[in-house]
């Protein structure tokens, strides 16, 4: 058995699977180069590496949730199955990422920010959580446990998925009458949906003039969701309070890109929730046995784009 694994942290990966499978030849791209493997562990491969694939390959193993960048690649082997990292770790990080934006703003430390820089001292006294409401757009397994997890620190949370689901401590909405109830509700908006063609600017003038006014943005989901100038023009006319965004259509940000300097913008370099390669590498493992043993793990819809 031949894995090959292209990622950032592709030695750890490598070190971790080799003693996972002794007899199997793990090789990491930048040693092995473009070859034909049983398993691919990578997260956006060159198109070299997908196009040197024949028939041994029994399934590609993407290193993140995010599969959009690999379902876009023309060099995809169509017929072998694409499994994704299910959470592995992520959500606490996530989790961490959105409390961090929503007190940001509800907490008033933006303002606080701005009179720092002014030297000018001035006390806001905090509201209740309950006067800031959240809606989460996506509730996959990060999704649900960042809705939830919300829930848990007192704030009033809904959430909206493609269908319907059910969540404890959660409103969720599901469909496009839930979709612009969700907005009408949301004094914070939490973006942690996929990128397919559905969510590819989903969020723009026309769905973010639906928040409330002094409504905020966070986005720790994808980039492609957001319709950047459209989301800079309601920051100017006041609309919006403002937004954290951690992802962007084209990472890195350009240092030349005026949003790094938007008074409104707390902006992250796609940090919200990196992926635990320890915790990751044992999803990797279970799914590499469960292949092996015959069986067939969930795989994405590449359809759906998730």
């Amino acid at each position: 058995m031949r894995i090959v694994i292209h990622d950032a942290d592709a030695q750890a990966y490598q070190r971790l699977l080799q003693a996972a499978f002794p007899d199997a030849e793990v090789l990491t791209y930048e040693r092995a180069g473009a070859v034909p493997a049983d398993y691919l562990a990578v997260f956006r491969p060159p198109e070299a590496l997908l196009a040197a694939q024949g028939p041994s390959l029994k399934a590609i193993l993407n290193l993140g949730a995010g599969v959009d960048a690999l379902l876009d690649s023309p060099a995809l082997p169509k017929a072998v199955p694409v499994v994704k990292l299910r959470d592995a770790g992520m959500a606490p990080l996530m989790l961490d990422y959105v409390l961090y934006a929503l007190l940001h703003f509800s907490r008033d430390f933006d303002l606080y920010a701005r009179q720092s820089r002014e030297a000018r001292w001035q006390l806001h006294l905090p509201q209740s959580r309950a006067a800031w409401p959240v809606g989460v757009l996506g509730l996959g397994a990060i999704g649900a446990q960042v809705a939830q997890g919300l829930a848990r620190h007192g704030f009033t949370v809904c959430a909206h998925s493609r269908s319907p689901k059910r969540l404890e401590g959660v409103e969720c909405l599901h469909g496009d009458e839930g979709f612009d109830q969700l907005l009408a509700r949301s004094r914070v908006l939490v973006n942690i949906l996929p990128s397919t063609p559905a969510t590819q600017g989903l969020l723009n003038r026309d769905t973010l003039s639906r928040l409330p006014q002094g409504a905020v943005l966070i986005n720790p989901g994808r980039g492609t969701a957001v319709v950047l100038d459209e989301l800079v023009e309601l920051l100017d006319a006041g609309h919006l309070r403002g937004a954290a965004l951690d992802v962007f259509p084209v990472e890195p940000l350009p240092p030349e890109s005026p949003l790094w300097h938007h008074p409104k913008l707390l902006i992250t370099p796609h940090a919200a929730a990196p992926t635990p390669v320890e915790e990751a590498a044992r999803q990797l493992i279970d799914t590499i046995h469960a292949f092996e043993r015959g069986e067939a793990p969930p795989s994405v819809d590449a359809g759906a784009g998730y």
